[in-house]
């Protein structure tokens, strides 16, 4: 599929969502659909997490922290739409709290600030809090023994 094609689809699927997606969802996860926030990796992230939920998709959350605050967010998907929404607001949830603050992320959280899931997509929700308190686990080591920082595993 050529670029111009690819744009027109996608303008089509836009045009779908931002006529009807309101009678299905909220308009957190509408936008979330059409404008994911903090998607790609963190460089030299301070903690990586990867999970795979229970239907097959993939998130990766990396972080950049600093005084033990959450600077930077950024998720990777291999997903449906729905765990990129989750990802998406799980990010931006964390950006600015602690991590202790950030480890109370829960999935009812993010289906709160979402304005709620497809009951059938709510688990994208709990991979998304999974892969985030596994990246703040995966800093917790490097923060108490710098050398670790030498061996990360992104």
């Amino acid at each position: 599929m050529d670029k111009d094609s690819e744009k027109e689809l996608f303008e089509q699927f836009r045009a779908a969502i931002t006529a009807n997606g309101g009678k299905y969802y909220s308009s957190q996860v509408i936008d979330r659909l059409l404008n994911p926030r903090n998607v790609g990796k963190v460089a030299d992230s301070s903690g990586v997490g990867r999970k795979i939920g229970i239907c097959g998709d993939t998130i990766e959350v990396s972080l950049r922290i600093k005084e033990d605050k959450i600077i930077g967010a950024k998720f990777l998907t291999e997903g449906c739409g729905f765990t990129q929404v989750a990802g998406s607001m799980a990010t931006e949830l964390a950006i600015g709290k602690t991590v202790n603050e950030s480890f109370m992320i829960s999935p009812q959280t993010i289906l709160e600030q979402l304005g709620g899931l497809p009951e059938d997509h709510e688990h994208c929700a709990q991979l998304a809090s999974d892969t985030l308190r596994e990246a703040l686990q995966d800093y917790l080591p490097r923060k108490r023994e710098p050398w670790k920082r030498n061996y990360r595993k992104d």
